[in-house]
């Protein structure tokens, strides 16, 4: 089956880990439709380009974090795969990212093979293999 690449919003306040999630993404064949470093521009960048996945940073610096960016975008995206890769391991922690129902949780440091394995995974089916199946019944 024909899929096109994940759709993939990069959400982590740290430029190098940003950089180093996108080559990881490039790499799959992702296609990478923004990165924010504050909760208010990933929430603002999501509802705009609806992603398929999300790589999500718990800790974002001032402001909201990255579990109060997350449930704000379910509320309106409720198919996106949020995926939180984070360097936060507390027990409370991650009892907060679990409330949100993550598609998956990475704890920094990332094994890239892992990651790009799971971003495979999400890659949608193709519209032209949904058109030509519709169109046999």
């Amino acid at each position: 089956m024909m899929s096109r690449p994940a759709r993939v919003l990069i959400v982590d306040d740290d430029f190098l880990i940003a950089t180093f999630l996108e080559d990881i993404c490039l790499d799959t064949g992702a296609d990478v439709v923004g990165v924010a470093h504050k909760a208010e521009t990933a929430v603002e960048l999501a509802l705009a380009r609806k992603p398929d996945v999300i790589l999500m940073d718990v800790r974002l610096g001032p402001g909201a974090d990255g579990v109060e960016a997350a449930a704000e975008i379910q509320e309106t995206l409720l198919d996106v795969k949020v995926i939180f890769v984070t360097g936060s391991n507390e027990p409370e922690t991650i009892a907060r990212i679990n409330k949100n129902n993550p598609y998956s949780i990475f704890i920094k440091p990332v094994n890239p093979k892992d990651l790009s394995d799971l971003i495979e995974s999400c890659s949608a089916p193709s519209f032209d293999r949904a058109v030509s199946i519709a169109s046999q019944f």
